[in-house]
């Protein structure tokens, strides 16, 4: 019997749980120029001062006042079946963030999410999380997350991410490594099936994404071990099935 993912703790030291202070000048700034759409949430999270500097449209999305959510309460707002991967991709991502040395800016990762409003009831979110603001030495200090509610989401047993930044390969293999116990597709292996699903071959596929055959193999090759699947047609079935295609 496959043992239970175990669930990455969250660091009192690096995430802590107080919430934004409404009344600070920083937190006026931002909601004055900070764009907010609908059925969103924003956080901004200071590393610096270790906590949430601010928060918008908790209380539309998730139940929660703007001045009592924390960044611990977002991230532990998941439903169980995502819960441990989002624990995994949120710490070893803030990880990835503060090794970084040049073009941190660039850096961020999208992310889909089942999370659990605060009267119990399942909302489907997709977040975007990167770097707002370095400090005087250039390194991290806010980080700030978007979420969005989309009902239009299907969300199944497959969790899907993607990374973006200056050096993806290496924030991919961070983040692959740090998921791959998880039933999880990263948005390269989800571009390449979408192609296959279309009849392409992997030359075809390589040709029009501007990478090598052998490229497109390693991204559709570990979906077959991963979800349990024999051939091609049977991936792709598999894939429509649990609403990784359209």
């Amino acid at each position: 019997m496959k043992k239970p993912n175990k669930i990455a703790e969250i660091d009192p030291a690096i995430i802590t749980d107080l919430p934004a202070d409404k009344n600070c000048p920083i937190y006026q700034q931002y909601k004055r120029s900070l764009i907010r759409f609908a059925d969103e949430a924003i956080y901004i999270y200071s590393f610096k001062d270790k906590k949430l500097i601010y928060a918008d449209g908790w209380e539309e999305t998730l139940g929660f006042k703007d001045d009592e959510i924390t960044l611990q309460q977002i991230i532990k707002q998941t439903d169980p079946s995502y819960l441990a991967f989002s624990h995994e991709i949120n710490a070893k991502t803030i990880g990835f963030l503060l090794s970084r040395k040049t073009r941190i800016k660039d850096y961020s990762f999208t992310v889909e999410l089942k999370k659990i409003h605060k009267d119990g009831s399942v909302v489907p979110m997709e977040a975007k999380v990167g770097i707002l603001k370095l400090d005087e030495n250039g390194e991290v200090d806010y980080i700030i997350g978007r979420f969005r509610i989309n009902r239009n989401m299907h969300l199944g047993i497959v969790m899907r991410y993607d990374v973006h930044g200056p050096d993806k390969e290496e924030f991919e293999k961070v983040i692959n490594k740090a998921v791959q116990k998880f039933l999880t597709i990263s948005g390269k292996e989800k571009e390449a099936l979408s192609y296959v699903a279309k009849g392409y071959s992997f030359k075809e596929i390589a040709d029009k994404l501007g990478v090598s055959a052998s490229a497109i193999e390693k991204r559709i090759q570990p979906l077959y071990k991963r979800f349990k699947v024999n051939n091609l047609a049977h991936l792709v079935s598999f894939a429509y099935e649990n609403h990784i295609l359209p």
